[in-house]
């Protein structure tokens, strides 16, 4: 169970975005695309999975100091590093086998390219201020690109400029949530980091401006000329913008609130709003392919 929980598999519900592509093409009754994303999604949950352990290695001093991050198994030492270093090895092991399934040298190529950016990431970047923000952002838009290269559908420009935007709120939003943290423990600086506590103005206020640009990009794709052909209802569409506003406002208020668990995947994941958000957005797209 140790391992298991050392693995983070709710975390593997980021990786669902390789499904994006296939969806918004309109391309989930092609059994052949839909089976080369599961095994992208493998492979990256597989990988990702690698990368927390290595991740928590790096970090096993500063998350023993930490309130909750000190319950994780290597923190806590219900695994030792020699257990550690052996499940990186079988999930890396695992990552390559599924990416070979996907039989894209291209899609190797971003997989491995996942792992370098991953990697810098949780050995020196997310120590740089901003710079911790714009690479969590681009790993998640590189499993939109890999989606689509997996499954051999084109990831349109819009999608990209809107993961970027969307994606980085969230990055901020995490890393708000960490500064609020570190200021109720009466700290000066996060642990691990390079925020400290007086730059939580600036945090929120570019995480709140990114999260409504990247529903301004939504709404200015609803007027291109691939709506038109994708929906026969295009103008139902505009019922997504409320909503995306409204989710983005809501976890910015519960985070400034300190109602926020400090990564908003986790906590999306608890959150019943979050759920029927979600829900009334694919009712709405799916309406509007009607």
């Amino acid at each position: 169970m140790a391992i298991l929980r050392q693995m983070r598999p709710h975390q593997w519900v980021k990786n669902t975005l390789v499904f994006v592509p296939v969806i918004l093409a309109h391309q989930w009754s092609d059994g052949a695309a839909l089976a080369l994303a599961v095994w992208a999604f493998v492979a990256f949950s597989l990988l990702a999975s690698a990368v927390y352990t290595l991740n928590d290695m790096a970090d096993l001093e500063s998350d023993r100091q930490h309130p909750r991050k000190r319950h994780r198994p290597l923190a806590s030492g219900a695994i030792t590093r020699t257990q550690a270093v052996a499940l990186i090895a079988a999930l890396l092991v695992g990552a390559s086998a599924a990416a070979w399934k996907v039989g894209s040298l291209d899609f190797l190529a971003i997989l491995i390219l996942y792992a370098i950016a991953t990697s810098a990431y949780s050995f020196w970047l997310k120590r740089t201020v901003l710079a911790d923000v714009i690479v969590l952002s681009a790993l998640y838009t590189v499993r939109i690109v890999a989606g689509g290269i997996a499954s051999d559908v084109a990831v349109t420009s819009w999608l990209l400029t809107f993961s970027m935007f969307f994606f980085s709120s969230l990055a901020f939003l995490k890393r708000y949530t960490e500064l609020l943290d570190t200021i109720e423990r009466d700290g000066h600086q996060i642990s691990g980091r390079g925020y400290h506590v007086g730059d939580s103005e600036f945090v929120q206020m570019a995480g709140i401006a990114l999260g409504f640009i990247a529903v301004l990009v939504f709404s200015l794709y609803l007027n291109g000329e691939e709506v038109r052909r994708l929906y026969p209802s295009p103008l139902r569409l505009w019922g997504v913008v409320p909503l995306l506003m409204y989710w983005i406002g809501r976890v910015w208020l519960k985070a400034h609130r300190g109602e926020m668990h400090d990564d908003p995947i986790v906590f999306a994941l608890r959150d019943r709003a979050s759920y029927l958000i979600g829900a009334g957005i694919v009712f709405i797209l799916v309406w509007a392919a009607q």
